[in-house]
């Protein structure tokens, strides 16, 4: 009796294991998009500050990241039980600020003002300073798309037990933070590696090597240069993406606006329009809300004034 029990336990341990890895599977590939704006927006965040401070960096927001899916996470299965109808606005949320940060960011780059530059001069003297706000700005980010990902992930598990979907979140937090968080090290370290690789070359005279270390050096700016500009789209994408999914009239006008691009331009047309609408979408709330933002900031800077 007590190893027939045994055996039957085992069994429904292995069928349990099995759901939660068919269940994993799916939940990736639906947020294997936002994973990609994850790694690209949170590589940016760690970009500007000193080469032998960049992995404690990383680590920090990893540690950070950590923190926001124990907090996210039971959140999420509390939600869905009480208060499911609260997901949806918590994302409305999160897919402005996202949005509002991007903005930012353009105003910051096209239209710079006395105040920012006194802003990045005193950063530049307080690395101490500076790196505390990078991590706190990388950690606000990755809160908002891990948010985002354990709701899709959530709703990819609806129908399963409580405590199925309380594993597969948990599975996929732990995963996205790890392949995100080593992918970013690994991204900040190519020009380390490749001053490696010199150093080697001039020891052995191996030329692979040289001209390996002299491609990771010449790549590595150019792959920084290139996830700051990808990190601001990802957040108008992001940001615009959850607003067009929250909003009935918006999703309304992209399914049009696709419908419309695949008859004019086909398949292309259809891949890329409903980028192009949740972009532009992006762009054009995080403005509005960059100019309340300021209006507000403008009108409490006078009150004491008067």
């Amino acid at each position: 009796m007590a190893g027939t029990n045994l055996l039957t336990l085992l069994d429904d341990i292995t069928t349990l294991l099995d759901d939660i890895a068919t269940m994993s599977k799916v939940a990736t590939k639906k947020t294997a998009g936002v994973l990609g704006d994850d790694l690209a927006l949170n590589a940016q965040q760690v970009t500007g500050v000193s080469a032998d401070r960049e992995l404690p960096v990383v680590w920090a927001v990893a540690k950070g990241s950590f923190l926001n899916k124990t907090i996210l996470v039971p959140a999420a299965l509390l939600i869905s039980v009480w208060l499911p109808w609260l997901i949806t606005p918590l994302l409305m949320i999160g897919g402005l600020f996202l949005c509002f940060e991007g903005a930012e960011k353009l105003v910051e780059k096209f239209l710079p003002s006395p105040k920012n530059d006194e802003l990045s001069e005193a950063e530049h003297l307080d690395l101490v300073a500076y790196e505390k706000q990078k991590i706190k700005g990388a950690i606000r980010t990755d809160f908002i798309l891990s948010a985002e990902i354990i709701v899709i992930t959530l709703g990819t598990v609806a129908g399963a037990s409580l405590l199925n979907q309380a594993l597969v979140l948990s599975v996929i937090a732990v995963i996205m933070t790890i392949g995100v968080y080593g992918l970013v090290a690994g991204i900040v370290k190519l020009d380390d590696a490749g001053l490696y690789l010199l150093k080697q070359a001039q020891q052995t005279g191996n030329r692979f090597k040289a001209l390996l270390g002299k491609g990771l050096l010449a790549a590595a700016p150019r792959l920084m240069a290139f996830l700051a500009f990808a990190g601001t789209v990802a957040m108008f994408l992001v940001g615009g993406g959850i607003l067009v999914h929250g909003i009935s009239v918006l999703h309304h006008w992209q399914i049009a606006v696709t419908e419309f691009a695949l008859t004019t331009l086909g398949r292309l047309g259809e891949v890329f329009a409903p980028l192009l609408f949740d972009g532009l979408l992006g762009v054009l709330a995080g403005v509005v809300v960059v100019l309340i933002h300021h209006t507000v900031v403008s009108i409490k800077t006078k009150e004491p004034a008067n």
